[in-house]
């Protein structure tokens, strides 16, 4: 599905967006606190746009990814690229300073071994930076995000996506995604602690931050 929608992959979401995913991404670089010669991993990072963000910190930083069609529609953007299965990541345990993940743990098959398995190749005390859909605590906003999911979502992708069709799943997986509380206790159930969150875009997005137990 991701191979689908590659080509245009970064376009459909500034469009959906508004220009926030910038932001986001700007967000959770400055959430995961980079130091220069650091090594981090970007899990789920598509087109490695948010890798190449990362990198601004000074880290030496590695997109990894599902789908190859991703990584190579952004053979351009000069980072490390590793084909990459979240649940079997191919990294020696605590090979990592810090590792992330943007808008991917949602379409993992089993999130709760994905944050295993990060929480396995980051060394003790490195952080974790979940950037994901997030649970508007307010009725009238969580109204709102379900009139874009069922009618502008679709408008969109319709114009500007190059696989529209897999739009209705992604649309429909932020619906289906866990509330920031349920999500957090997740996280410290994987071998995190310090978890904590911040909402953007009054809790439509959520920045979850933690660190690896010793």
């Amino acid at each position: 599905m991701f191979d689908g929608v590659a080509r245009r992959y970064d376009l459909t979401n500034s469009v959906f967006t508004a220009g926030q995913d910038r932001r986001w991404r700007r967000l959770t670089r400055r959430a995961l606190a980079v130091r220069p010669g650091e090594r981090v991993l970007d899990l789920a990072a598509g087109t490695a746009v948010s890798t190449d963000e990362l990198r601004r910190s000074g880290g030496y930083c590695v997109a990894a990814d599902f789908s190859l069609g991703m990584l190579r529609a952004g053979a351009a953007r000069d980072v490390p690229k590793v084909a990459a299965d979240a649940l079997h990541l191919p990294f020696r345990d605590g090979a990592f300073d810090a590792v992330t993940m943007t808008f991917g743990l949602r379409n993992v098959a089993d999130p709760d071994e994905a944050l295993r398995e990060l929480a396995r190749v980051t060394r003790p005390g490195g952080r974790l930076v979940v950037c994901e859909t997030g649970v508007p605590p307010s009725a009238l906003v969580r109204a709102a995000r379900d009139v874009a999911i069922d009618h502008v979502v679709p408008a969109i992708t319709r114009r500007v996506s190059s696989n529209p069709v897999a739009y209705r799943y992604l649309a429909e997986s932020v619906r289906a995604w866990y509330p920031q509380a349920e999500l957090a206790r997740r996280i410290a159930a994987a071998g995190w602690e310090q978890v904590g969150w911040r909402d953007l875009g009054l809790g439509v997005v959520a920045l979850h931050r933690a660190r690896r137990r010793p």
